[in-house]
């Protein structure tokens, strides 16, 4: 277990959750929002993209009240990636997220709240960072109303950051900093 916090648990990854990503990632309502409706994924793809050896990167299962609702995953950011990010100080700890509710019954009843409240709380008491980050697309106003509800602040828009269904799409530097 990596953290609990009322119903939700955060578990890493295991060998028998690739058929829970493979459907989720053939969902077209997944999809329109997490790698694109026109990236369905085989069987290959769940694992090349999710079981692989990065070490950095640490994936995860989400579980609301015991069923697996959704996939998270967090690693440090690299120097490269800060930079380009605007941060000067290389020293800071910073982590970068993904996240995404898989299960669409899941969707609009507060569980991806609490997935980020719980997962903001663990980094902050158990890691000690000094900013977590992510970068949701711009046009993606459900996701950043989310993670603004959980203290994230918009930074600075990152353009043309990310290739959505075969368009480069602008981006939000969203950053939790600890008061």
């Amino acid at each position: 277990m990596r953290y609990e916090k009322g119903d939700i648990k955060v578990r890493p990854l295991k060998d028998e959750d690739a058929e829970f990503l493979y459907n989720w990632l053939n969902d077209p309502r997944i999809l329109e929002y997490y790698e694109g409706r026109d990236k369905p994924f085989t069987h290959e793809m769940v694992k090349e993209a999710f079981y692989n050896d990065d070490k950095e990167k640490v994936a995860c299962i989400v579980q609301y009240k015991g069923e697996k609702v959704g996939y998270l995953q967090y690693y440090p950011l690299d120097d490269e990636t800060k930079l380009r990010y605007g941060y000067t100080n290389l020293d800071e700890f910073i982590y970068g997220t993904d996240q995404f509710i898989g299960d669409s019954r899941y969707w609009n009843k507060g569980v991806g709240t609490l997935m980020i409240k719980a997962m903001v709380e663990y980094f902050m008491l158990e890691k000690g960072l000094h900013r977590l980050v992510m970068d949701p697309m711009t046009w993606n106003r459900r996701a950043i109303r989310c993670y603004e509800k959980c203290g994230y602040s918009k930074a600075r828009i990152l353009p043309q950051n990310e290739l959505h269904e075969g368009e480069w799409h602008d981006c939000w530097l969203m950053e939790y900093i600890p008061d």
